[in-house]
Order: C-alpha cells, then sequence, then structure tokens
C-alpha cells in the first residue's frame, strides 16, 4: 500500500473515529447539534439518543476495521472495501439528507480510493 493511500485512508478513519465520538459519546454537545444541524433538545429525546448512539458505533467500528486493514494486515484489500462503503453511505446521504455529504464524508474516501488504484 503506497504512502499516500495510507494516509488518506487514515484520514478516512479519524474522520470516522470523530462522527462515533459525536455520535455515542458527545451525542448532546453543541458540536453534535451544529454538526447534525438538529437542536439540543432534539438529541435529548431518548429515541433519537439511541439511535445517534447505535449509528455512532458503525462509526466506530467502520474506524477500527479501516485502521486494521491498514496497519496491522497491511491489506490493500480490506481497506477498499470499507473505503467503498463508505463512499456508498456519503451517495445515500448526499441523496437523502445533505448534498454536502458527499463531500464532507466521501470526498477523502473517494481520494483514498482513487490513490489505491492508481498506486496501490
Amino acid at each position: 500500500m503506497s504512502l499516500l493511500t495510507t494516509i488518506l485512508a487514515t484520514i478516512v478513519a479519524l474522520e470516522h473515529l470523530y462522527i462515533f465520538y459525536l455520535e455515542t459519546i458527545a451525542t448532546g454537545s453543541d458540536k453534535t447539534s451544529q454538526t447534525f444541524n438538529m437542536s439540543k433538545e432534539e438529541l435529548a429525546r431518548p429515541s433519537v439518543a439511541v439511535l445517534f448512539k447505535n449509528q455512532g458505533i458503525y462509526n466506530g467500528l467502520l474506524a477500527v476495521f479501516l485502521l486494521y486493514g491498514i496497519f496491522i494486515s497491511h491489506n490493500l484489500e480490506i481497506v477498499t472495501i470499507f473505503i467503498l462503503y463508505v463512499i456508498g453511505a456519503a451517495v445515500y446521504g448526499a441523496m437523502t439528507s445533505n448534498k454536502a455529504i458527499l463531500l464532507k464524508q466521501g470526498g477523502p474516501a473517494i481520494l483514498a480510493l482513487l490513490s489505491s488504484l492508481l498506486l496501490g
């Protein structure tokens, strides 16, 4: 795996660790409210908080598996699978929620995928 691919894929993993933090640990924070454009009152609703925490676990595991593929198994195939997953989620998010998700969440993943295809 090239150095550029390693760096870009690590950025994707770190981004998802941050999303995990916002959704699972800092669910009712000002930053989470701002990031997801939701009021703190809405985030405090038990049903919303549980959904956010559940979604956060998925983001955290995605980051862990990406980091595993990058730094432990050094397996480009594993990294590519999870990068494709991030791109798919970003496309869906852009279609259903906010078009900026494609750039914010999908941008680093698209760059990582291009790097892995071009440089390995």
